[in-house]
């Protein structure tokens, strides 16, 4: 199949996130209550629009921080973050209602992940012929990029494709989740195996090209010509469970409910609400000149003939 279009999935959680922790409260709405998170993912999506100019477009948003089907899984999933703060969640919701207004898709659940959700719309638009950019800096994406697709942190100006992901992590796409399944996850509570670095899980799977034929052949480990190779095969068979149960949590998933169509992808036009929403957010001249440049340059190109 021809891949003559590309959609943009975005990690909107990452950026809402990066957004509130870049500033103090500064800015509030019409309650009084701060919005400079709202504000910064708002500069931040009128970048990416005036930027990549997209014609698909989904921002996903995590809900599911203690409802995760991973907490079935793994109880101890994510339970070294303390909760979010109040006003952070707050501001989730506004930033909900800009990516909406802007015209893109919004993708929640509380089972699954933003990265789930844009995993399995990446799933479905690529079963209909389109390339994806998944817009975001987190590693675990790599697992998902294929021949055409690519990640793109747009605020750090980087891009990479499959041979990024190399360069990156010293394993192949195909192989990411397995290399997360062995190195942990600090940040995601994921135990992994107890004595594995990056360097060394990376060298383990160029070798075993998996992680199940590398648990398989633990014993065959030993016999590499690489640093600490009886102690990774040891390892490897004292903790052959724990590997797995991190595999169970470092896959994405690509089976979230999402929107089944291409058309559902699809950027729609500036909401009608949008310039009420802008009241409420307190959103100054500059960003309405914006978002008033960016709708006529959309309107302009849709007339357009084609």
């Amino acid at each position: 199949m021809a891949v003559t279009q590309t959609a943009h999935l975005v990690d909107g959680s990452l950026y809402v996130c990066r957004a509130w922790f870049a500033q103090v409260p500064d800015v509030y709405d019409a309650d009084g209550a701060p919005v400079h998170a709202v504000h910064g993912f708002t500069r931040f999506l009128l970048d990416l629009l005036e930027r990549a100019r997209p014609t698909h477009l989904a921002v996903a948003f995590d809900e599911s921080l203690t409802t995760c089907f991973r907490n079935e899984i793994y109880a101890d999933y994510k339970a070294n973050r303390p909760p979010a703060p109040e006003d952070l969640m707050r501001q989730f919701g506004g930033c909900r209602q800009i990516a909406q207004a802007l015209g893109a898709t919004v993708l929640t659940d509380t089972r699954y992940e933003a990265d789930d959700l844009i995993g399995s719309a990446l799933a479905t638009l690529r079963g209909a012929g389109l390339r994806s950019v998944i817009v975001s800096a987190d590693k675990d994406f790599g697992q998902l990029i294929g021949e055409h697709d690519e990640q793109w942190d747009p605020p750090r100006n980087l891009r990479w494709d499959g041979a990024g992901v190399k360069a990156r992590l010293g394993v192949l796409p195909a192989q990411v989740a397995d290399y997360l399944a062995l190195t942990g996850d600090a940040t995601d509570n994921i135990p992994g195996v107890p004595g594995i670095g990056a360097k060394t899980a990376a060298i383990l799977l160029h070798h075993f090209g998996t992680l199940d034929a590398l648990l398989e052949r633990a014993d065959e480990v030993a016999f590499l010509r690489t640093r600490g190779a009886a102690a990774a095969s040891m390892k490897l068979r004292e903790y052959a469970a724990l590997a797995r149960l991190s595999r169970a949590l470092t896959g994405i998933a690509l089976d979230a409910p999402v929107p089944a169509a291409e058309a559902d992808y699809r950027r729609r036009p500036f909401g009608a609400d949008l310039d009420e929403l802008l009241d409420r957010l307190r959103f100054g001249p500059l960003t309405r000149a914006r978002v008033r440049e960016l709708a006529t340059q959309t309107a302009a190109r849709e007339g357009a003939p084609s």
